[in-house]
């Protein structure tokens, strides 16, 4: 295997995920669990996190795109999945064929997921009703019908009870993670206008299946948006924004970790790697470690960023380059070359995904996405 890999902890994965349930069964309540892995779960093997997550008591996955789920299916996921994207007409067949569940906001694509299960073959047929979750939009602003549209859309679903089966409405919280005032006020406002729609769907005498509001900011810090089911995403890969309150205690599920190929003594003046933006100030002992920028470490971390080695933090210096990045040991270095080097995730000292989008303006989701099909992954245990 390669030098540089991603670990993978699948055991930290169910730990977190059961501190979310024991928090939501502190406070009364047993939300059921589904766990977004869309994005290859957000870089960490979409497979394997399936696998695990299901085995930890999850009862639903969700995928931004067809080819995720059908991925999943393939390889024998049986539980629900939602499409949580909207997908193009062509690939409605497909969305049937492998079970998966789309959101639906507009009377279009009611019709068309109905006629496509209508003309599908007998086989497909066999499969049942389409079910699908109305999509209502509460302030995120992107997909969704209006809160006042949501009871004409109900009743066009139950219009297409033959083909169509209403499985659930669902809204999306924009900001939840945040612990400003006004945030706060806006996500209670987001909740309240939800509650508005799913009262006047049931006021109809229309069952709105299983209604879910809350992603990770608001599995976390917002009860009254926990109804039937949750979608905590990134807190059970293992980061939990400072905003979100109380802090459960997750855990990176992800470790990033490289060796020491190459060392180096560099005198005093000589420079390191492309633009000469790193003069040594004295003489010094350089590593060299197999990982750039096309694996996933932001260029931008150049010169603002530290490893773990040994228990001990070491600076990056110079330019990370495409493959390979190098690291500052000090004139009378204890550590030595193929030592391993952790580069992201772990214990303390070692940074987290957390540091790193502090310092490049992101957030952890995009970091740990990041981390490339060109570090293979290992995971602990097997799945």
């Amino acid at each position: 295997m390669r030098a540089t890999k991603a670990i993978i902890d699948l055991n930290i994965l169910k730990s977190n995920i059961s501190k979310l349930q024991a928090y939501h069964a502190k406070a009364g309540k047993n939300p059921d669990i589904c766990l977004p892995v869309k994005a290859d779960a957000y870089g960490h093997g979409a497979v394997r996190v399936a696998k695990a997550a299901v085995e930890a008591g999850v009862t639903y996955l969700a995928v931004a795109t067809v080819g995720e789920g059908a991925f999943l299916r393939e390889r024998n996921l049986t539980v629900p999945i939602l499409l949580l994207s909207q997908c193009l007409p062509d690939e409605m067949a497909a969305l049937y064929e492998y079970r998966l569940t789309p959101l639906v906001s507009d009377v279009e694509t009611i019709a068309l997921l109905a006629e496509m299960v209508e003309k599908a073959p007998d086989r497909i047929q066999a499969k049942g009703r389409l079910p699908v979750f109305l999509k209502i939009d509460t302030g995120m602003g992107r997909a969704g019908c209006r809160p006042e549209d949501a009871l004409g859309l109900a009743k066009a679903i139950l219009e297409q009870l033959r083909l169509i089966k209403y499985a659930g409405t669902i809204t999306h919280l924009a900001v939840s993670d945040s612990a400003q005032d006004a945030d706060i006020a806006y996500t209670h406002g987001q909740i309240a206008a939800f509650n508005k729609a799913v009262d006047s769907i049931r006021a109809a005498c229309i069952n709105p299946g299983i209604v879910t509001a809350a992603n990770s900011g608001g599995s976390v810090s917002y009860p009254d948006a926990w109804f039937d089911m949750v979608r905590p995403g990134i807190v059970l890969y293992g980061y939990q924004d400072s905003g979100m309150l109380p802090n459960l205690g997750f855990e990176p599920v992800m470790q990033v970790v490289t060796h020491i190929v190459h060392t180096k003594m560099i005198h005093k003046g000589e420079s390191i790697s492309y633009g000469r933006t790193w003069v040594a100030e004295e003489d010094t002992v350089i590593g060299v470690l197999p990982i750039g920028y096309a694996d996933g470490l932001p260029r931008i971390l150049s010169g603002n960023f530290s490893v773990a080695i040994g228990g001990k933090l070491y600076p990056l210096v110079g330019r990370i380059c495409m493959d390979q990045c190098m690291v500052n040991l000090g004139a009378n270095p204890t550590v030595k070359r193929w030592d391993e080097v952790i580069v992201f995730g772990g214990a303390p000292p070692s940074l987290n995904a957390a540091d790193i989008a502090a310092r490049v303006g992101s957030i952890p989701y995009e970091v740990t996405c990041n981390i490339n099909q060109r570090v293979p992954r290992r995971y602990n245990p097997l799945y």
